[in-house]
């Protein structure tokens, strides 16, 4: 495991919601090793506690996500994703998340198995 990596919103999702995956997930929450949260991620993670829980609840997660860090969405990294959704066949969220991961240095660690064959993802599958 690299000593930066960088939560795609399933494994914040994983976490909040002590789903099956949550043990595993757990080896990577270490926050001296998160290099931050991207600005989407909290979107994907706060659209979802709204929808299944409060606005309110989503509120404290988002304050807690940025204790992490934000990273924000350049136009940087928005050309750097064009070129990874290209090649990695990957939607718009996915690119920009694995573009943060690779602007920062980090491994990127989630549940979701199109990054499987991406080098420095770590895909959680149990």
């Amino acid at each position: 495991m690299k000593n930066r990596v960088l939560l795609d919103s399933s494994v914040w999702i994983e976490w909040l919601t002590r789903g099956k995956r949550l043990t595993s997930c757990q080896r990577y929450m270490d926050k001296s090793h998160i290099v931050g949260v991207p600005a989407l991620v909290i979107f994907e993670v706060c659209r979802k506690v709204t929808t299944r829980v409060s606005d309110d609840e989503s509120l404290r997660v988002a304050a807690w996500l940025r204790t992490f860090g934000i990273l924000n969405l350049s136009d940087e990294i928005a050309l750097h994703a064009v070129d990874l959704s290209i090649a990695y066949k990957l939607g718009m969220a996915d690119s920009l998340v694995l573009a943060h991961a690779i602007r920062e240095g980090a491994q990127l660690v989630t549940l979701d198995n199109d990054f499987a064959t991406i080098k420095d993802a770590v895909v959680i599958r149990a």
